[in-house]
């Protein structure tokens, strides 16, 4: 993506919270649709930036989350932001796949509030997530 030295700059400015978490919006550059919200540690923020591939931490599993690994859909920075108080990270990415969701979706954000009570699914699945995961998901 960049040299190490840009890489470097880039962590240190970032505030971790007191988890040593950052969260982290994925948006397709694409098409600008936000594509998911994670968690990124230092180590996964710098593992992101060396390899042009999103790593991400999963907080309910407790462990480094390479995303993809398991579906396929991973994916690819083209750009890295930080915001006004450098305590969120949005990444402009290529997504390659069919869905950055783990529930099949292109997006984590398919479900829309619906007449301000009811929660209406506004996306069409991109692949069987029981077919990708088995029936763990």
């Amino acid at each position: 993506m960049t040299d190490h030295l840009t890489h470097s700059a880039f962590v240190s400015a970032v505030k971790f919270d007191d988890d040593g978490l950052v969260p982290a919006v994925a948006q397709s550059k694409e098409t600008g649709e936000v594509l998911m919200l994670a968690w990124m540690t230092k180590a996964t923020l710098e593992e992101t930036l060396a390899t042009g591939q999103v790593t991400y931490w999963s907080r309910s599993r407790r462990k480094v989350w390479r995303k993809g690994e398991t579906s396929g859909n991973i994916q690819r920075v083209k750009h890295a932001y930080i915001d006004c108080d450098s305590d969120t990270i949005l990444l402009q990415v290529e997504q390659v796949g069919g869905a950055a969701c783990h529930e099949g979706y292109e997006s984590c954000f398919f479900r829309k509030l619906d007449g301000g009570k009811d929660w209406k699914t506004v996306d069409e699945r991109s692949y069987d997530p029981k077919a990708v995961y088995g029936g763990s998901k």
